[in-house]
């Protein structure tokens, strides 16, 4: 069990993290294309706070998740909610093979930074992804270390833009777009400070032929 899967049933329970999934569904929306008979692929999804505020946006989701914990808990939430074009899958792209799916989206929330190896994982994205469909990143901007403090050393202190820029662009990404849409907020050594989150959007090259 890692701490995932033992803070998976609370999950749902801090305001902070659902008004942070709504906040960003909002901007991903903002920069889809207005037809939306797509299908998405959430990467790190967790409990699904993301995937359910983007819920009318697609056709079809894939909510993939390397938590067995956070996956329980999200398919409970789709049985009460009665959702049928929610799938759940338990996917580690560090070490298990691509599916043979592609997508027209994928997107994620606070889940890059928890993936040492960016490079790998934005190709596997490219690779995932339909000519012409676009990749939603959000994730924390550069900062201290004090976000995760520093006893948690397997996980990138937030990303700088033009870095995470070259790295897309390395990926095959083009068209890439960086936004401002959230700040984490947390008291460290009893203040209070402020962790803003980018959401980077990139597309794919190619027409988009959406299903």
């Amino acid at each position: 069990m890692n701490s995932f899967d033992e803070r998976a049933r609370d999950w749902d329970a801090d305001p902070a993290k659902v008004e942070r999934a709504r906040v960003v569904a909002q901007a991903i929306n903002a920069a889809l294309p207005p037809n939306r008979q797509m299908t998405a692929l959430e990467y790190g999804c967790g409990t699904g706070l993301l995937s359910f505020a983007l819920g009318d946006s697609f056709t079809s989701i894939t909510l993939a998740d390397t938590s067995q914990g956070m996956l329980d808990v999200l398919a409970i939430k789709i049985e009460q909610a009665n959702i049928h074009h929610f799938h759940p899958l338990h996917l580690d792209l560090g070490s298990q093979p691509l599916p043979s799916t592609q997508y027209e989206v994928i997107y994620s929330l606070m889940t890059m930074h928890h993936i040492l190896d960016t490079s790998q994982f934005l190709a596997h994205f490219y690779n995932l992804l339909k000519p012409g469909g676009l990749l939603c990143v959000a994730d924390l901007e550069k900062e201290d270390g004090s976000f995760h403090g520093p006893s948690v050393t397997d996980v990138h202190k937030g990303f700088d833009r033009l870095e995470f820029q070259a790295e897309l662009e390395k990926s095959g990404f083009s068209d890439i777009q960086f936004s401002s849409v959230f700040e984490v907020k947390k008291v460290i050594a009893g203040q209070e400070k402020a962790f803003p989150v980018f959401l980077a959007v990139a597309r794919k090259p190619g027409i988009l032929l959406q299903s």
